[in-house]
């Protein structure tokens, strides 16, 4: 069974930075396409996708809204996967989610990724 933990969340005020991590369990890294998903306040059926990576580490994928802020990138050795955000805005606050795919492709569709975290609070204030 694959474990995905994200931690690093917290709060931030509006332009400042966070890094989030996701430790999985052995050789997910090496063997997945990860990503990372978010759902806002008030949008519990809403999943919104945020960047992904694929197996190999060459392919990233970013969302609309956050590209040009957030960088995605991955540690084999760690077996970990970071997300790099900056110049946060208020609407970035979410509960940030990891998630593993048994695929090649950096997929940004939430129902391609097979096992997923349980999500760290991410909340930017004014």
């Amino acid at each position: 069974q694959v474990q995905v933990v994200e931690s690093g969340g917290g709060l931030v005020q509006a332009g400042g930075s966070l890094r989030l991590s996701c430790a999985a369990s052995e050789r997910t890294i090496n063997s997945y396409a990860m990503g990372w998903f978010r759902q806002a306040p008030g949008k519990e059926r809403e999943r919104e996708f945020v960047a992904a990576i694929s197996r190999s580490g060459s392919t990233t994928n970013y969302g609309d809204s956050v590209k040009g802020r957030i960088t995605i990138s991955k540690d084999n050795a760690k077996n970990t996967v970071y997300l790099q955000m900056n110049s946060l805005k208020l609407e970035d606050t979410a509960v940030y989610y990891c998630a593993a795919r048994r695929g090649v492709v950096a997929a940004t569709n939430e129902n391609e990724y097979d096992y997923w975290g349980q999500g760290t609070q991410v909340t930017v204030s004014s």
